[in-house]
């Protein structure tokens, strides 16, 4: 069914969900689309903000009896916080394009350790996902009764499924629609943190003679070496704490520039907040002296202690506890804006189908976004909603992710010594960084790893497979056409060159191109060959596609446009060599099939006799492998054209592998 304005129903429905198509043309567009250091202090530092709902708990609980050394730890945490953002801050500044623990371990310690890093971070954020819906689901379904239980996971399930239309929609829209969230998470954790310290400040004294005192029964009791290793353990298995400080510098294509600078100010933002928070709640924990309380979170029994003689006192402590659960939701944000990121850089470098690196009308990264969705709810089936599980995976594969970057940017400045003059600054950051990550990736796997370490270890094993089997794939094609551009680029012609224009009453072969290569060579000399004397015009069209791998602004924009051109003026030369009149059309979009039709229909316009070729790969023995490997596109086109009534011709191109 059609409408009057050439839309389907259909389509009027996804355009009401997700957007009007944006216009790439539009000069102010990448202004529009980009955050500001508040928006991305919201949409990428609420990973790590909302980890301070269970990553302080999972460590004062590891400390059991000995709640003194959570003085010891909130120190340690903040500390930690710190110095692994200051060393995210170096990796912002030296690698502003954005991609995180990915681009980092690739260029510093080779491509082998960029995919290891690059498979952690999608597991990673396909678990970001997960653990917060899942703990959302937790907090929400607190308040109420047990019955209510049974509709948890189907809550969470619809909860991904919210997220993933409104990042279908787009990155800063969704971002404007959760603010509130977290603006109140902020305001309510400010007010209890801080009044939960500054009622206690008057019994200060009497606390820290109490702490030094407890701290000399438990060196007596438990040794130096024993109370070192139920430290380590405490700080370990807070390892959550730390999850979402890379959400930056991965999400740097989405902020406004200079985005260097954006970058670091949000970092600044996030690591505060986050070594605020957490410190603050470890503090305020052995202030109150919170004991852990069957069904509920140490931080609603903190909210009941610290709120408990307000008049208010009740409705605080909820909307405090509400407020995580929320933030939860947000958080989850991380993992729609930086997974597909880090997946569309791993597919321009053909570790996974270029498809992913495809950017939908609205320039979201579709296919990205709804592979996320769709992993995160196969994990929360698997899982079944539990969240220990999820979080023992969540902070192995963010560790081993840290890990990798710290020893990378630690190389980096040992190899730069002489041309790097602030290295002596800056790498003592990094090897910290590295032992401390170490620690809680060593420990926490160690502990934890017949508690779901195993399977996180499995499934990025899975997926590093899956990126060496795609590159595989691609390298094999590439030889294949390498073939082609050493027989055919260098063609010698004879004869003079035909200077003459177009003529739009004569038989016409609109040819479709994508840069100068053999594979179009090929394709030109094979209608030339197939159909002897009978095309006089050739029109080269060629469609830029404007994918993550050039969506970085207006002047990469306009550099892909003169690349497009440049390419199309030597297809007519060669043409004009071999007798023929000849010139070329090109435009861009994000959807090649779509924007490409529409083009050849305005050409089909002028040039009434024309016929339209475009060149296919032809494998040997297809399978459904190449069909997910390479998009089709000439058949989708030709499909288009011939609705339109447009005659269009796919010559075949073999690939001989």
């Amino acid at each position: 069914m059609t409408e009057k304005n050439g839309q389907t129903f259909a389509e009027k429905i996804k355009q009401t969900l997700i957007g009007k198509p944006r216009n790439i043309k539009d000069p102010t567009l990448f202004h529009k689309l980009a955050l500001i250091p508040i928006l991305a202090w919201i949409g990428l530092g609420a990973d790590g903000l909302s980890s301070s709902s269970y990553g302080p708990e999972e460590a004062f609980k590891t400390l059991g009896s000995h709640t003194y050394l959570a003085l010891f730890l909130a120190l340690a945490t903040a500390a930690t916080v710190l110095i692994i953002s200051s060393a995210y801050k170096r990796i912002i500044e030296y690698f502003p394009s954005g991609g995180g623990g990915y681009i980092v371990a690739t260029h510093t310690l080779g491509e082998k350790a960029g995919v290891v890093s690059g498979a952690a971070l999608l597991v990673d954020y396909m678990l970001t996902i997960t653990v917060s819906i899942v703990a959302c689901g937790d907090a929400i379904f607190s308040f109420f009764p047990a019955s209510a239980q049974p509709y948890k996971i189907p809550f969470d399930i619809l909860a991904i499924l919210l997220l993933v239309i409104l990042n279908l929609r787009g990155v800063k829209e969704s971002v404007t629609l959760l603010a509130p969230i977290f603006i109140a998470f902020v305001i309510t954790h400010i007010l209890m943190i801080g009044y939960g310290i500054l009622s206690h400040i008057p019994q200060i004294g009497p606390v820290t003679q109490k702490i030094g005192g407890d701290f000399k029964i438990g060196l007596a009791t438990l040794g130096a070496g024993g109370m070192l290793m139920l430290f380590l353990k405490a700080f370990s298995m807070g390892g959550g704490t730390y999850t979402g400080i890379e959400a930056v510098s991965n999400g740097l294509q989405i902020l406004r520039e200079p985005r260097a600078q954006t970058g670091k100010k949000t970092m600044v933002y996030l690591a505060t907040s986050l070594a605020v928070t957490a410190a603050g709640i470890l503090v305020c924990y052995l202030l109150l002296k919170v004991q852990p309380i069957e069904g509920q979170t140490l931080n609603a029994v903190l909210a009941g202690k610290v709120f408990g003689g307000w008049k208010i006192g009740g409705a605080l402590a909820l909307i405090t506890i509400f407020s995580e659960g929320a933030i939860l939701l947000v958080a989850a944000q991380a993992g729609f804006v930086d997974g597909p990121r880090v997946m569309a850089n791993m597919a321009v470098d053909y570790w996974f189908p270029h498809r992913f690196a495809s950017l939908s009308s609205r320039f979201t990264i579709q296919n990205g976004v709804l592979l996320m969705g769709g992993a995160a709810v196969i994990l929360l089936l698997y899982s079944k909603g539990n969240i220990t599980t999820l979080v023992v995976m969540y902070s192995i594969n963010v560790f081993l992710t840290f890990s990798l970057s710290q020893l990378g940017m630690s190389r980096f400045f040992i190899k730069n010594r002489a041309k790097e003059p602030k290295w002596k600054k800056y790498l003592p950051i990094h090897l910290i960084g590295l032992v401390v990550c170490l620690t809680v990736l060593v420990i926490t796997s160690i502990e934890k790893f017949a508690l779901g370490g195993w399977l996180t270890f499995l499934i990025t094993f899975i997926v590093i497979v899956v990126c060496y089997l795609t590159r595989s794939h691609y390298n094999k094609v590439r030889g294949g056409v390498r073939e082609l551009d050493e027989l055919l680029l260098h063609i010698p012609a004879k004869g003079p060159v035909n200077t003459a224009p177009v003529d739009p009453k004569v038989q016409t072969a609109i040819q479709l191109v994508n840069g100068y290569n053999g594979f179009g060579v090929h394709t030109f000399l094979t209608i030339i060959r197939s159909f002897p004397g009978l095309y006089r015009n050739f029109i080269f069209v060629s469609v830029a596609e404007v994918d993550v791998g050039s969506f970085k602004g207006s002047d990469a924009v306009s550099s892909m446009e003169g690349l497009a051109c440049e390419a199309l003026r030597r297809y007519v030369e060669l043409a004009r060599k071999l007798g023929f009149a000849a010139d070329f059309r090109y435009d861009l979009g994000t959807d090649i099939v779509k924007t490409a039709s529409e083009l050849v229909e305005s050409i089909v316009q002028k040039f009434p006799k024309s016929t339209v070729f475009a060149g296919q790969s032809v494998f040997r023995q297809p399978s459904l492998i190449h069909r997910i490997m390479h998009n089709e596109t000439a058949f989708a086109i030709q499909q288009e054209l011939r609705w339109k009534g447009i005659t269009a011709v796919i010559l075949p191109i073999r690939i001989n592998i």
